[in-house]
């Protein structure tokens, strides 16, 4: 299995560089740190005194692969979940911080252990999913990783905005479905057929 850091590292380079879209709720960003987590963390890389955007540009690599080991999978509780986990609910956690774990458990509900979803990992939560990975011990991760899918399709079917994260200008997979299915067995992935005939209602 990797190491967490390799798994963060991986994540850094799947989230790229500096941007700043309008039409992203988590503003600008580096590197997969947002303008918010920065602010929370108090880093003020250039000294003046406030945490702005010439902060977040200056952001290293190195320094977003400690934030998202330290503050996104260690003080979320990640590693207390089974490690077939680690990996797709530290991506996740990242890019749509409490959601992830959210997601996982409307999931557990479904499969018999049920949580309120309250995007904490606690107790119930740790006994749940460990229960869930000895009685599906093949299958978690995949359904995990299609839950997660699920919710991207239908975060961006109540939000127009979001719909360029998840379809492509072509109308292929967009990055939010491609990095979902990255988590989840091949059989498991929407044709392109599949994609298009989801996303046909959008505008």
């Amino acid at each position: 299995m990797q190491t967490i850091r390799s798994i963060a590292e991986e994540i850094v380079a799947r989230e790229g560089g500096y941007v700043d879209d309008p039409d992203d709720p988590g503003g600008a960003t580096n590197h997969g740190v947002t303008i918010h987590t920065m602010r929370r963390l108090g880093l003020d890389l250039d000294g003046d005194g406030r945490v702005t955007t010439r902060d977040v540009r200056r952001l290293d690599r190195e320094r977003a692969v400690e934030i998202f080991v330290d503050h996104y999978f260690h003080r979320a509780g990640i590693a207390a979940l089974p490690e077939a986990l680690h990996a797709s609910v530290f991506d996740m956690q990242v890019n749509a911080g409490a959601n992830a774990v959210k997601v996982l458990q409307r999931l557990l509900s479904r499969m018999g252990w049920p949580l309120r979803a309250d995007g904490v990992i606690g107790p119930r939560t740790v006994a749940a999913a460990r229960a869930a990975a000895e009685a599906a011990p093949d299958h978690l991760a995949d359904a995990y990783a299609i839950a997660r899918r699920d919710y991207y399709y239908a975060l961006a079917d109540r939000r127009p905005a979001s719909r360029k994260y998840a379809r492509r200008r072509d109308g292929g997979k967009g990055g939010w479905i491609t990095r979902a299915e990255g988590f989840m067995a091949p059989r498991y992935r929407l044709s392109e057929a599949e994609h298009r005939a989801r996303c046909a209602g959008w505008a």
